[in-house]
């Protein structure tokens, strides 16, 4: 079963920087689909940025290039996602997702029925 685990969270000033990370197991192919959406209040939940585990592929939502970063560690099945330049409006909870397994990821790496699993979830606070 494949099991999903975020860290990294926290407590930042705006303009700081914070780097998630996204610990995978029960992994069963060489390739999957792995991203991370967020929720900011009152909002719905939205895709951050996805990365072919396995691959090369990264994809960003467009809102946010060129201060998110993704990447990965294949030696240790795991994702981790870059902020700089945080924003108020960045702060939200941040979830970590295997969104397709045994694929790549695609250009609408972002709908999230095609999620196959989520982790808990990590909070993320930008304060002035």
């Amino acid at each position: 079963q494949v099991q999903v685990v975020e860290s990294g969270g926290g407590s930042v000033q705006a303009g700081g920087s914070l780097r998630l990370s996204c610990a995978a197991s029960g992994l069963v192919y060489s390739l999957n689909c792995m991203g991370w959406f967020r929720q900011i209040t009152g909002m719905e939940r939205e895709g951050v940025a996805a990365i072919v585990m396995g691959g090369k592929s990264t994809y960003v939502a467009d809102s946010l290039k060129g201060r998110f970063t993704i990447s990965q560690d294949r030696a240790k099945n795991t994702v981790s996602l870059q902020m700089t330049t945080l924003k108020l409006e960045d702060t939200g909870m941040y979830y970590c997702a295997l969104i397709t397994a045994g694929g790549l990821c695609g250009d609408r790496w972002y709908v999230q029925d095609q999620v196959r699993g989520w982790g808990q979830g990590t909070q993320v606070t930008v304060s002035a």
